[in-house]
């Protein structure tokens, strides 16, 4: 082989590599963009989730007040531990708490002792080598319970045992109520699989 040949196949390979390493950067920003997606969404749905217990948890604590000023009244107990009687509105701490993970509330929709609460990230996904990054935005939903630890028997001396699921009763004295059960222990709130 001759010297001007072996030059000459020399200068073929240099667009090759150049080809080769601008598809790899391609590969790297597009799998950057991929991630910050996900960490996006994983802040959205962090948002949902807590929008969504911030708005069960103060229904919870609304039923456990209204609990507390019927405490002599046991033929309302039931009724409040199957959420009857909370009347203001909880989203306002689910606006809350999805402010303060960077997202805002699309719905919220109390039904009963269930709590469903969509968001939207207030941030885009950012700016990147993939163009539609930039205008995406993250959503996320989440559903929050609230679940009656406590149970009782009626007709019962007034105030009846109340006796919650983790093993603990309560003997209420009617004379003396400064040791009342407190919300957690009453009602459980938890996400909803």
């Amino acid at each position: 082989m001759t010297r001007s040949a072996r030059y000459r196949d020399a200068g073929q390979a240099f667009p090759i590599y150049i080809t080769v390493v601008a598809g790899l950067l391609f590969l790297a920003f597009a799998y950057f963009a991929v991630g910050q997606a996900a960490v996006n969404r994983n802040g959205a749905q962090t948002a949902a989730d807590a929008a969504a217990l911030a708005a069960a948890q103060e229904t919870r604590d609304q039923l456990a007040d209204l609990w507390i000023l019927a405490v002599l009244d046991p033929t309302k107990w039931q009724d409040i531990f199957n959420g009857v009687g909370a009347t203001d509105n909880p989203c306002w701490r689910a606006y809350d708490l999805a402010a303060q993970n960077e997202a805002s509330v699309d719905a919220c929709v109390p039904d009963g002792l269930r709590f469903s609460v969509d968001v939207q990230a207030n941030k885009s996904a950012g700016d990147s080598v993939i163009p539609i990054t930039s205008t995406t935005w993250a959503h996320a939903s989440a559903t929050a319970v609230i679940e009656s630890l406590c149970t009782f028997d009626l007709p019962a001396p007034v105030p009846p045992r109340l006796t919650c699921k983790d093993g603990k009763t309560w003997d209420l004295d009617p004379t003396d109520l400064d040791d009342l059960p407190g919300p957690e222990d009453l009602f459980d709130v938890h996400l909803a699989d």
